[in-house]
């Protein structure tokens, strides 16, 4: 196990404990997250050595890096991922009308190859052998790592690069912020999405909350520590935008860990509850960060 002896956000060496999850999707193991004491960022501490992070990623349920459709969870996140596939693409072409786009933790590519067809040259990182494998067949130029693109590809710099559900799971932090700022053009955008955990069905939920997704989601992010982390990192935010489908989709798996079963008709009430809430506090299950430099 890896211990992070400091903030990744404030440097701070002092934490205190703030949940213990249980991986419900791959090991059925139980991990602790903490909080900063110094600005309240939240991580999953300790987690596994990178050697064998890529174990948690193996179960057919982890939805991202699979094409599956078994089940009502797969049925609906795949229903909902072609609305916003088109979402994704009016968002990224508000800021860029078109150009070089890197899609960073890219999964099995459909957003790459959706926004191919539009126009952009396209370009994706993504580490699961499997998931890369499939991407490959829905865009071009999907590498398995940021080393591999410095190599390959050394002198391209891209309009846009965008992180759907990724930044949580990095482990290297400070090295691929800094990546970013490299590579992105200096009128570029940054686009990253990211689970809330201050919002209506994360307190809710508590431990049971899905977002959590240890051991794979190390980093927990609200507004605060996010806008913190990428001011140190050189950006300055834009804009924010809500995923309102996240907290239904969210609440449907929490409910199963909590209770079971799928609750849909109680997935749906805490889903909505939750956006409804958040109409003043901004506070939604998940939110889309866009970013330039500064």
């Amino acid at each position: 196990m890896l211990n992070l002896e400091k903030c990744i956000v404030c440097g701070s060496s002092h934490f205190e404990p703030f949940l213990v999850c249980k991986d419900y999707t791959v090991s059925q193991e139980s991990f602790n997250i903490v909080s900063c004491k110094s600005c309240g960022f939240k991580f999953t501490n300790p987690r596994p050595d990178n050697s064998v992070l890529g174990n948690y990623y193996k179960a057919e349920s982890y939805v991202s890096h699979t094409n599956s459709k078994k089940g009502i969870v797969n049925k609906l996140y795949h229903a909902v991922r072609n609305y916003t596939l088109k979402s994704k693409i009016k968002l990224v072409s508000s800021y860029v009308s078109r150009g070089t786009i890197l899609d960073y933790g890219c999964g099995t590519g459909m957003f790459l190859g959706a926004i191919k067809k539009v126009g952009w040259e396209t370009y994706g990182m993504e580490p699961d052998d499997d998931a890369r494998t499939i991407a490959k067949e829905n865009a071009d130029n999907v590498f398995s790592d940021k080393d591999r693109i410095q190599t390959y590809i050394t002198d391209k710099k891209f309009n846009a690069i965008t992180l759907w559900h990724v930044l949580e799971h990095v482990t290297d932090m400070p090295e691929t912020l800094s990546f970013f700022k490299n590579r992105l053009n200096k009128d570029g955008v940054l686009i990253i999405a990211v689970p809330n955990h201050i919002s209506f069905d994360a307190q809710y939920y508590k431990e049971f909350w899905a977002a959590y997704d240890v051991p794979r989601h190390i980093h927990h992010f609200e507004a605060k520590t996010m806008t913190q982390l990428l001011d140190t990192a050189g950006f300055k935010l834009i804009e924010t935008k809500p995923m309102k489908f996240d907290s239904f989709y969210v609440s449907m798996l929490s409910e199963k860990y909590k209770t079971g079963s799928v609750n849909l008709f109680k997935a749906f009430w805490v889903g909505l509850r939750s956006n409804l809430k958040a109409k003043d506090s901004s506070t939604y299950s998940s939110t889309i960060y866009i970013f330039r430099h500064k």
